[in-house]
């Protein structure tokens, strides 16, 4: 995928499907976070890691456009990049496409802020987090 350098696969599961056998609509939310935790786990500590440290990401905004129905037993291949990391803000887009085929079924992005994990207060993106997404992304 164009621009992308980081993908995780997954399939989609019966349990995600409406009464019309179509992936509901919601369930693009729960895989931008898996793709999202799963490209966070190439920065030194992952996730955990950064929340360890006293510094946990919370989203706060996030836009999803529907371009293609998936069905179960779908495989998809889900590619992320942060696109933007600036302040206490960080901004992720994602593209899903189905495994063999280079047409879109949803892209999106989601906007987090980065909080100090006890008091939940805006803090800065850390300098070490930072530095690895640039490189991440270079």
């Amino acid at each position: 995928m164009n621009g992308f350098r980081f993908s995780t696969e997954l399939t989609a599961r019966f349990n995600e499907t409406d009464a019309q056998g179509i992936i509901h609509h919601g369930v693009h939310v729960i895989w931008f976070e898996i793709a999202r935790i799963a490209y966070l786990e190439q920065v030194p500590g992952g996730y955990s890691g950064l929340v360890a440290s006293g510094v946990d990401v919370t989203t706060i905004e996030m836009n999803i456009r529907y371009r293609e129905a998936v069905r179960f037993g779908d495989r998809l291949r889900i590619w992320t990049r942060c696109a933007h990391a600036r302040g206490a803000r960080l901004r992720f887009e994602y593209a899903v496409v189905k495994d063999g085929s280079d047409g879109l079924v949803a892209d999106g992005w989601t906007a987090h802020a980065c909080v100090d994990a006890t008091t939940l207060r805006a803090t800065r993106v850390p300098k070490e987090l930072n530095e690895s997404l640039v490189k991440l992304e270079s």
